[in-house]
């Protein structure tokens, strides 16, 4: 059998795109290479292979799983049932926070919260070679593997990877009176109610904690706002990616943060940014 007669096998049960991304990964060959060989045969072992992971992917098993990888900001990275396949709209948090950094030349220390894959602390500590990042996660499994991604590209000098709920974990250095200049997080945000409507790929393959936060999915938003802003620093960047339909409460959730001792607003320069779709996805917000 040819590659080409494979590949039109595999289509029959999956996306003939997914069918070629199975034989790249097989073959550990390029998309190009492999147009060009569609008539070189394919043997036994490599068809028995194809055949099992066309079967999972048939059945809903996401792509990034059954590769073991997912791009994320031009990086590649390690992804498993452990952690939330990296998607490109959280791309657009890694470069609002970009954004504001790159006019800031002096040495930043970022926090990532709910770091699952690294990727949010990866793509900026590739970016920003002046700062420092401490990435957390309550996940061990989730940790493990976004250490593994760092070492992957060289950061695990410049990443330090917390097991901490929220930000509980750095209260005893939080204590000493340091604070972060950013704090960056994509955590949880789905509605518990909506699980019943999404995509069996994402909700029987990928870790609920990763995706779920009450009923209205800002549970961890009411904590990590008040918490993000205790660790900030004057003036200091918290930007986090939100769901569909959570801007107005998100805004309520901001203004409702009690206010300095002065009387001033607790945050200042509050900013939402539309994801590619034209929908509202970023909420950066400064420490006033």
């Amino acid at each position: 059998m040819t590659l080409r007669e494979a590949l039109l096998e595999a289509a029959n049960s999956i996306a003939r795109r997914d069918a070629e991304t199975l034989v790249q990964h097989l073959l550990t060959r390029d998309r190009a290479w492999l147009l060009a060989h569609l008539d070189d045969p394919i043997d036994d072992a490599t068809h028995a292979q194809l055949r099992e992971l066309t079967t999972r992917r048939a059945a809903h098993e996401p792509l990034q799983h059954l590769t073991g990888t997912q791009e994320f900001f031009g990086l590649p990275l390690r992804v498993t049932p452990d952690v939330l396949i990296p998607r490109p709209e959280t791309e657009l948090l890694v470069e609002a926070v970009l954004d504001w950094a790159t006019s800031r030349p002096t040495a930043l220390h970022i926090l990532d919260v709910g770091t699952g894959s690294g990727a949010i602390a990866i793509a900026l500590a590739h970016r920003l070679p002046h700062a420092v990042l401490t990435a957390v996660d309550l996940s061990q499994p989730a940790l493990s593997i976004a250490r593994e991604n760092a070492a992957t590209h060289g950061l695990n000098d410049r990443i330090g990877f917390v097991h901490s709920d929220l930000l509980d974990a750095l209260a005893p250095q939080l204590a000493t009176g340091f604070r972060f200049d950013i704090i960056v997080s994509n955590p949880p945000y789905v509605p518990l109610t909506d699980a019943s409507t999404m995509q069996a790929e994402v909700v029987d393959h990928e870790p609920h904690t990763a995706l779920f936060a009450g009923d209205d999915g800002l549970d961890l938003y009411r904590r990590l706002i008040p918490a993000a802003h205790a660790a900030l620093r004057p003036e200091g960047l918290l930007a986090m990616e939100f769901g569909f339909g959570q801007r107005e409460a998100l805004r309520e959730l901001f203004a409702s943060q009690p206010p300095n001792n002065d009387g001033s607003p607790a945050w200042l320069n509050l900013r939402f940014l539309d994801d590619y779709a034209g929908i509202p996805r970023i909420v950066l917000a400064q420490r006033a």
